[in-house]
């Protein structure tokens, strides 16, 4: 750990909140000396300090320790690019669509590899009335169900969660101009909490 490198960040994360020295010591119950010694290089915040700075200043720990907050590339914002996460302890379920770290109880989480639907998790798609009306031939019991359908465009996703015991369809309103094919227009995505990300 360069103390240099986090006395230099922690300078920078305590002005971009517009507090003081003083205002930070006193929320950690330190003096402002030790912030001071911190801020020049002179030493490090004890390992206890961490996770109070960490949500003081809104920043992951490990970027703390690295003294250095590595910006990603701006996206263009093509969602086509989109990666789903699904927590394996509470199922919450998060998308993005550019780099980032994803966590969810207190796990980092991995993006979701997308394989072509098998025979199990064959999706029905039928146009009723300016929707696509998709159902699936799958089980929704407790323990083996669709989490969430997305369709995704270049510019728009619309996401719908499934939960157990209730019908496996859905009703997404058809994307002006997209057809629902993979290589011309929309993309639907699906999830099974046994296998995983599937794509149509």
């Amino acid at each position: 750990m360069d103390c240099n490198k986090v006395g230099t960040l922690l300078c920078r994360l305590r002005k971009e909140k517009g507090m003081t020295q003083k205002q930070i010591a006193d929320r950690l119950n330190i003096s402002d000396k030790a912030i001071s010694k911190w801020e020049r290089g002179l030493g490090c915040p004890d390992v206890s300090l961490l996770g109070e700075l960490s949500v003081l200043f809104e920043v992951n720990i490990e970027q703390i320790l690295a003294g250095e907050l590595k910006p990603n590339n701006v996206e263009i914002g093509n969602l086509k690019r989109i990666k789903f996460y699904v927590c394996s302890s509470c199922g919450n379920v998060i998308s993005n669509s550019g780099d980032a770290e994803i966590s969810c109880c207190g796990r980092k989480l991995s993006p979701l590899v997308a394989k072509a639907a098998d025979e199990m998790h064959i999706a029905t798609v039928e146009d009723a009335e300016g929707e696509y009306y998709i159902t699936f031939d799958h089980e929704m019991s407790k323990t083996h169900y669709i989490s969430f359908v997305a369709l995704v465009t270049s510019d728009k996703l619309l996401l719908v969660r499934l939960y157990p015991e209730q019908t496996a369809e859905v009703r997404l309103p058809k994307i002006i101009g997209a057809r629902l094919q993979q290589k011309y227009g929309a993309i639907l995505y699906y999830y099974c909490n046994r296998h995983g990300l599937q794509i149509l």
